[in-house]
C-alpha cells in the first residue's frame, strides 16, 4: 500500500511515519513544505490512502490561514478527483473549526472542500476535529502548552501561566496515530467525523504541577503513578524532551565492609526497588517485620536464605543462585537473613512493599 502524508515533517506526520517504519507493507509518499506541486500531483496519483495533515496555524500574515488550509485542501481534492480513484482521506482539522476566528474559518473551509469531494466523487473522508495534541516531537513554545511546560521544566526555564484554572482538553499522539492506522486498516468503521478516545481534561495548573513533579522524581526517587491514563502519557512526553546528556542521573550508594546497598526507585503506593551486594561468606539481614514484606532475587552468585519463626522457633532454609532465578519472599513474623555461600560477589535485587520510614522502620533485630 502506498500512503501519502501531507505535512509529513510536522508533529503528527513524524509520529505517523515512525509507525509505518514498522510496517513492511507500507510505502510512504511524504509531502512537506519543500515539495513542489508536481510532487504532490504524482503522490496523489500513486496513493492508496491519504493522511492530510498539512496546515497553517501560526502564520506571519492572517491571509496564510486560507492559503495553507482551505486553498491547499481544495488543490488536494481537485487532484484526487482527477485521478478517478476513491482514495480515502483522513484530515486533521481542529475544534477551532467551530469558531469564527481566521484559523477556525480556514479549517472549516478545508472541511467543506473534503465534504464536497465526498459527495461528488464518493471518496471516503474522515475529518478529525482534534483538541490539543501532545506527545513526543511536538515543538515547544509553539502551539502546545504541554510541550512548552515539559521543555521549560527540564531546562529550568520559567513557566508562564495566565490562568491556572483554565480547562484544557487533550489527546495523546499515540492514540491519535493508532486510530488513524486502524481506520486505514479497516479495523475501525468510522463515520465522517470520528472521535479520538480517550480524551483527557485537566486544568493548566494541574498540568504544570504534574510535569514539575516528574522533575522531582530524580532526587526523591519516588515515581509518580505513570502506569496508565493521562499521567502515563504526560510522563512519556516529558522524558522525550531530555537531551542525551540528560538521559542518566545518579542515585545514592551506601557501602560498608559487607558490600553496597543502592535504592533505585520508590513508588507512592507499591513500595520501592533496590539492590545490594555481599562478599563471599557475608550474611545480611537478621531481623523480622510485623507488616513489611519483601521479595529477593539473586541475579549473580549463590545465596542461602534462612528463616526463623519469632514465636515457635521453626526454621527453614532456601538456597538459590543467579543461574536459576527464584523469588524468595519474606513473611511477617519470621526473622530472616541471606548469606553469600559462593566464592564471588553476590548481587541481589530487592523489592519492599512500602517505602522505608525511619520513624516507623518496622525492622527488629532477631537472630536466625
Amino acid at each position: 500500500m502506498k500512503v501519502l502524508i501531507t505535512g509529513a515533517n510536522g508533529f503528527v506526520g513524524k509520529n505517523l511515519q515512525a509507525v509505518f517504519i514498522e510496517r513492511k507493507d507500507i510505502e510512504v509518499l511524504a509531502i512537506g513544505r519543500d515539495s513542489s506541486s508536481n510532487d504532490l500531483k504524482q503522490a496523489v496519483e500513486q496513493a492508496d490512502f491519504i493522511f492530510h495533515l498539512a496546515g497553517v496555524n501560526r502564520p506571519v500574515n492572517p491571509e496564510e490561514f486560507s492559503e495553507g488550509n482551505t486553498q491547499f485542501t481544495q488543490t488536494l481534492c481537485e487532484l484526487v478527483k482527477a485521478t478517478g480513484k476513491k482514495t480515502p482521506i483522513i484530515y486533521t482539522s481542529s475544534i477551532q473549526a467551530e469558531r469564527e476566528n481566521p484559523y477556525g474559518v480556514s479549517k472549516r473551509g478545508a472541511e467543506e472542500q473534503l465534504l464536497a469531494l465526498q459527495a461528488d466523487a464518493q471518496v471516503p473522508v474522515y475529518i478529525f476535529r482534534l483538541p490539543n495534541i501532545f506527545g513526543k516531537w511536538c515543538k515547544p513554545n509553539y502551539n502546545s502548552a504541554v510541550a512548552t511546560f515539559c521543555y521549560n521544566t527540564i531546562n529550568d526555564l520559567p513557566l508562564t501561566v495566565n490562568d491556572p484554572s483554565a480547562s484544557v482538553t487533550l489527546v495523546y499522539i499515540d492514540d491519535v496515530v493508532g486510530c488513524f492506522v486502524q481506520i486505514m486498516d479497516g479495523i475501525i468503521k468510522a463515520d465522517t467525523y470520528p472521535q479520538i478516545e480517550p480524551t483527557y481534561t485537566a486544568t493548566v495548573g494541574e498540568l504544570v504541577s504534574q510535569i514539575q513533579a516528574f522533575r522531582e522524581c530524580r532526587t526523591s526517587l519516588i515515581s509518580e503513578k505513570v502506569g496508565e491514563g493521562l499521567v502515563r502519557a504526560l510522563y512519556s512526553t516529558y522524558v522525550s524532551y531530555l537531551t542525551p546528556e540528560q538521559f542518566s542521573y545518579g542515585v545514592p550508594k551506601y557501602g560498608d565492609p559487607r558490600g553496597v546497598f543502592v535504592e533505585m526507585l520508590k513508588t507512592k503506593d507499591s513500595g520501592q526497588f533496590s539492590f545490594f551486594t555481599a562478599h563471599p561468606g557475608i550474611t545480611r539481614g537478621g531481623h523480622y517485620h510485623h507488616s513489611k514484606t519483601e521479595k529477593f532475587l539473586v541475579i549473580k552468585g549463590e545465596a542461602s536464605f534462612r528463616f526463623r519463626h519469632i514465636l515457635t522457633d521453626e526454621t527453614f532454609e532456601q538456597k538459590t543462585s543467579g543461574d536459576n532465578p527464584v523469588i524468595v519472599e519474606t513473611v511477617p513474623g519470621w526473622s530472616h537473613d541471606i548469606t553469600n555461600i559462593g566464592d564471588s560477589e553476590m548481587i541481589v535485587m530487592l523489592w519492599a512493599n512500602e517505602i522505608f520510614d525511619r520513624n516507623r522502620p518496622d525492622t527488629y533485630a532477631h537472630k536466625v
